[in-house]
């Protein structure tokens, strides 16, 4: 199994969760102020090592999410 099955199947158990839900999820404000902090510092070009990790796993979780999204849209329709 790869990674990107992984997340597959996870984002599928918690789309079965509660569809309404997962799809309302939202980043919190504080989340969303901290992406957009480092996603300026990497414009730059001034971010750090550890800024460039931490921004890569917002960004995988955001991924994640939206999988988690996607799937859940399917069950609604469906």
């Amino acid at each position: 199994m790869t990674v990107s099955e992984a997340f597959g199947d996870i984002a599928d158990i918690i789309a079965h969760l509660s569809p309404e839900k997962i799809i309302g999820l939202k980043a919190s404000g504080k989340m969303s102020e901290r992406v957009e902090h480092l996603t300026n510092l990497k414009k730059d070009g001034s971010i750090t090592f550890e800024q460039a990790n931490e921004l890569e796993r917002f960004l995988t979780l955001n991924m994640f999410i939206n999988l988690a999204k996607a799937r859940a849209r399917i069950l609604l329709v469906d």
